[in-house]
């Protein structure tokens, strides 16, 4: 699926694309603060990351080419609009990155017994400062026991060179070291 249609990332703007997420805590909830985390993986074409710098999330703010960067952890999930955002600059992407996946996992999740069941209103959204919102996704209740979930990813098509967009909506437990697993950043 592409983002637009009417234009492509490579050859202009925007050049800078926001990626949020939100949720809120379901009010059936007894289990404490839940405090999800974005996370984005960098990644070439063997499906995982060239070094643990290429994973994005609340103790690495900054890809190593300082192209992906988190914007800060929100551990509350309170207020409106994006609880934690991601920023990709694609003039600054290194070539060998040919996707970039976003995930959301539950912290401590088997610790405090939180799933994302428990989770209301949680969706992931690209936007661009100029163009305003390109694509949003809700999650709905399609996770009811996970603990990480990757939403989406941007990926560079190998058909017209354009960068593009498209749902995953994949579930996992095992939280971030689930999805650290997957992408490389640790060995099994």
């Amino acid at each position: 699926m592409s983002i637009r249609s009417d234009y492509n990332f490579s050859s202009g703007a925007p050049s800078n694309v926001f990626v949020g997420v939100g949720w809120d805590i379901s009010r059936s909830s007894d289990t404490g603060e839940f405090d999800l985390d974005a996370c984005a993986f960098l990644l070439g074409e063997n499906g995982r990351v060239a070094s643990a710098r290429d994973f994005v999330y609340y103790n690495n703010m900054k890809s190593g080419s300082g192209a992906v960067v988190h914007t800060g952890d929100n551990r509350t999930g309170e207020g409106e609009g994006d609880d934690e955002a991601i920023i990709v600059d694609f003039s600054s992407l290194p070539e060998d990155v040919k996707s970039i996946v976003f995930t959301v996992s539950i912290y401590e999740a088997d610790n405090r017994k939180q799933n994302f069941g428990m989770i209301d209103n949680a969706y992931i959204r690209l936007y661009d400062e100029d163009l305003g919102e390109l694509f949003r996704y809700d999650l709905g209740d399609a996770f009811s026991s996970e603990t990480a979930v990757v939403f989406g990813a941007l990926y560079l098509d190998d058909e017209d060179g354009e960068w593009k967009f498209k749902i995953i909506g994949e579930g996992f437990n095992g939280g971030i070291l689930a999805l650290s697993l997957r992408y490389g950043v640790f060995k099994k």
